[in-house]
């Protein structure tokens, strides 16, 4: 993990060339070995009632189910065990970070996800305080079994929902965020609408296949909350974004979000969100993607079974992060 500082001077420069936008600032990054020293390996049971095993650091380390390099880092289920039936579940990793942030913008550049029947993958912040809903909960990616579709989506406390129709490419799904309403639902995004206008999906082996790509969140009081996707090979990429820049102003030069949650009366910011950590997880079965597995299209016999019995369909079940950047808003009177 990096710290960074630059010149005060420069950066008013740079803030009066944006006509006043919100610039942030790269706070910390995450890449290859220093994921080990600033993550947690979670270890307690699924929450969401998955077919899982989360295993703690050392054990992932000595199974090779979570390794880094100077510039990668991969996690990964177990793929070459049979798991008996009175196990917890599938070996798997859980991942969340140290450290929390409020206001900030969170860039992945993502090479690899985790992929196959039964997989539920999911990349999301939630509050570090808690418990939650309390402080909220944002799903940046998520899916299940063969799908090639991300879903964005918000869990909160109660009184809050957003939009049907906003600035956004994606297609609204549903519009209340409130964790306790509609079985959890929360308010989600489709990506699909903005993956087909780019012939790059946003999820699953589509997504692997090419290449993988970049996905930011911001999360501010006066923005909302806002999600964008850029497949590897997109000349839309922004140029701080594939350069890991010093700053980043999205609101100048990353275009319409995949998936926006305009924040006000309707959802007010503070009361539903607070600072949050990091977290990837790698799932299976359980509340989504057990509860769909009889239309996933992935064979007869119950999706427990599946995990328990077939180690090698999980050889794709992994996640490979190229980097993780975290930027804040300029503070101090600007």
């Amino acid at each position: 993990m990096l710290r960074y500082t630059f010149s005060l001077s420069l950066l008013a420069s740079y803030i009066l060339s944006t006509h006043a936008a919100t610039v942030f600032f790269k706070q910390d990054e995450f890449i290859g070995t220093s994921f080990l020293d600033h993550f947690e390996w979670e270890t307690f049971d699924d929450p969401t009632h998955g077919r899982v095993n989360y295993v703690d650091r050392d054990t992932a380390l000595q199974h090779n189910l979570s390794f880094a390099t100077t510039n990668k880092f991969v996690m990964r289920a177990d793929s070459w065990s049979i798991v008996p039936p009175g196990a917890r579940g599938r070996d798997s990793i859980r991942i969340s970070s140290r450290s929390a942030y409020d206001e900030a913008v969170f860039v992945l550049d993502l090479s690899h996800m985790p992929t196959g029947c039964a997989t539920w993958p999911a990349f999301w912040t939630l509050s570090a305080a808690g418990p939650w809903p309390t402080g909220g909960e944002i799903d940046i990616i998520e899916g299940v079994n063969l799908g090639n579709q991300n879903l964005a989506s918000l869990h909160t406390l109660p009184n809050c929902a957003v939009l049907q129709n906003r600035s956004q490419t994606g297609t609204t799904i549903s519009t209340d965020c409130d964790a306790q309403a509609n079985s959890n639902q929360g308010c989600d995004c489709d990506l699909t609408a903005q993956a087909q206008s780019t012939s790059a999906p946003s999820f699953g082996s589509p997504f692997n296949d090419g290449g993988g790509g970049f996905y930011a969140m911001s999360k501010t009081r006066g923005g909302g909350i806002a999600v964008w996707f850029w497949p590897r090979n997109s000349r839309s990429v922004p140029v701080e974004i594939l350069n890991g820049g010093a700053t980043v102003v999205p609101s100048v030069s990353w275009g319409t979000p995949a998936a926006y949650f305009p924040l006000g009366d309707n959802c007010p910011y503070d009361g539903h969100f607070d600072a949050h950590k990091m977290v990837f997880d790698l799932t299976f079965c359980g509340d989504w993607a057990g509860s769909v597995w009889s239309t996933s299209g992935c064979g007869v016999g119950t999706c427990e079974d599946y995990v328990n019995n077939n180690p090698h369909a999980f050889e794709d079940a992994y996640w490979e992060v190229n980097s993780l950047r975290i930027y804040t808003p300029v503070t101090g009177g600007w």
